[in-house]
């Protein structure tokens, strides 16, 4: 019953106004009966002054009961709550009006009196209640003194019973009633009213709480009916808890599409790792255990010639293994980049003379084409070295004989841009977005012919991104492919190009 929040703030706001309605009573009821003993007091505050003044009751320490029963008769029909008692100077009472057995005092405070008599009090004033030994009620007083001298007081209280107790005093005033029923209907309407404003302003969160329900039930986020505001500027908590709820369910589902496609790797990336471990590691079984079975039939030159293979399925098993543990670390972040200034020019060099040999069995040529004043480059060194191997490797690998390589390297700005292109079968359209994804490798060409892991691509684009560059290709069936990546260039040498620039204008 109370698991939504609009029944606990409806019921929040039944107890409040119950707690008002009640306190509204109790402050009423005070209210009410200090207010009627003022104006009672105020009345009544000349009465025992103007009884004393009619008849003398008390002289001499003796009582005229003659005088004092018709007073107490007279003021019985006028006004029967009232009860008269008549106090000697030490405030001990000689005689009373009430009736037998309900006076349970025989001493009644002098100093209310004398404050009422003699001061000007704050009303109302009570007095000591003679029915009552710890009861307090409004009183009027006056001395008696008949030749000046102090024979007592005549105390009147003016209250009686008539309001000892609330409900009493509730179901004897037609005003206060009125009052009490006008408040709970008021209460009771705006009850009524704030449930229905409550209703109001929780109505989107409950649409709110029906679509983060549906979402954990597996609704697509594209599918649910998620709130809005349509004024940014008026939008409350609610809105913006539904906008941060929608970029939550769009974060989550992208998260889960990478997931997804995270998996998918994974599996690929487990398959094609088998793949890639299984084949030169059965090959290579297959050629020991042949050695071992044909060891004393074999001449020296078929046992050079399978050890050579099986050498060679060894290379290439340490290749790939070493280019995971590589790929493996640049993606972990392992890899810590050491920039420094170094000619470019060189670092081609360098690697263009590790693929001389394998050029000129294909009747290939490499050509290296450096722009005029090639500054230095401002890279990691051994990272860079790896990029040109696998991109030079790549093409010397895909080019036909009597194909073609070219390095082009241009100074421009910043940035000295790095393009490699070859004369080889090219990459077909469908193909360019995955050629740098892990073990992917174009239709038509196996990696079990060619000894190549299918990881070199990628390697080179995380290296490049660790450098904050990129890599482009360009590439069409039969017409060659083309690499284009940037480095930044030396920090002190781009600002000696600046320098000469401003002193040239």
């Amino acid at each position: 019953m109370l698991r939504s929040l609009y029944s606990k703030l409806a019921l929040v706001l039944l107890g409040l106004f119950f707690l008002i309605g009640i306190s509204f009573v109790i402050i009423s009821v005070f209210i009410t009966e200090k207010y009627q003993q003022e104006v009672n007091q105020k009345l009544n505050r000349g009465l025992a002054g103007l009884i004393v003044s009619e008849k003398i009751i008390l002289q001499d320490k003796r009582i005229d009961q003659e005088a004092l029963k018709e007073i107490f008769h007279m003021l019985m029909v006028i006004n029967p709550s009232i009860e008269i008692y008549l106090l000697d100077p030490e405030g001990n009472i000689l005689a009373f009006s009430a009736e037998p057995g309900k006076v349970m005092r025989k001493r009644v405070d002098l100093a209310p009196i004398i404050t009422l008599i003699d001061g000007n009090p704050v009303l109302p004033l009570l007095g000591d209640d003679p029915r009552d030994t710890g009861g307090k009620k409004v009183f009027t007083a006056a001395t008696i003194a008949p030749r000046g001298k102090l024979e007592g007081y005549l105390y009147v209280i003016l209250g009686g019973e008539r309001y000892d107790s609330i409900i009493q005093m509730i179901q004897g005033s037609y005003i206060l009633r009125l009052s009490i029923w006008v408040v709970t209907i008021s209460l009771l309407v705006a009850l009524a009213a704030g449930l229905l404003i409550f209703a109001f302003l929780t109505r989107r969160l409950k649409r709110l709480t029906a679509v983060m329900d549906g979402f954990a039930d597996g609704t697509p986020p594209d599918k649910l009916d998620i709130p809005q505001s349509s004024h940014e500027q008026s939008a409350d908590e609610i809105d913006r808890l539904g906008a941060t709820f929608r970029q939550m369910t769009e974060r989550i589902s992208q998260q889960m599409e990478k997931l997804e496609r995270s998996d998918t790797m994974r599996r690929e990336l487990v398959a094609n790792v088998s793949h890639d471990l299984r084949t030169p590691l059965a090959t290579l079984r297959g050629y020991m255990e042949t050695l071992l079975m044909k060891d004393e039939g074999m001449s020296a030159e078929e046992r050079r010639n399978y050890l050579k293979i099986a050498v060679r399925h060894c290379e290439r098993l340490g290749k790939l293994i070493a280019d995971l543990f590589e790929l493996t670390k640049l993606e972990a972040q392992d890899t810590v980049v050491h920039p420094e200034a170094f000619s470019l020019s060189e670092l081609v060099q360098d690697v263009v003379q590790k693929f001389e040999l394998a050029a000129r069995e294909k009747n290939m040529h490499i050509i290296t084409n450096i722009g005029k004043e090639l500054p230095f480059a401002y890279a990691d060194i051994a990272l860079i070295e790896r990029v040109l191997e696998n991109l030079i490797e790549n093409a010397v690998r895909h080019t036909p004989e009597d194909g073609s390589v070219s390095i082009v390297m241009n100074h421009e700005d910043k940035h000295i841009q790095v393009r490699i292109s070859d004369t080889g079968s090219g990459i077909a359209e469908k193909d360019l977005e995955r050629i740098f994804d892990r073990f992917y490798q174009p239709d038509g060409i196996r990696k079990g012919k060619t000894g190549h892991s299918g990881l070199g691509l990628a390697i080179t684009k995380r290296i490049l991104e660790m450098h904050g560059s990129s890599i482009q290709v360009r590439s069409a069936l039969n017409s060659g492919t083309s690499f284009t990546f940037d480095l930044p260039v030396s920090p002190q040498i781009a600002l000696h190009i600046r320098n000469i620039s401003c002193s040239k204008l």
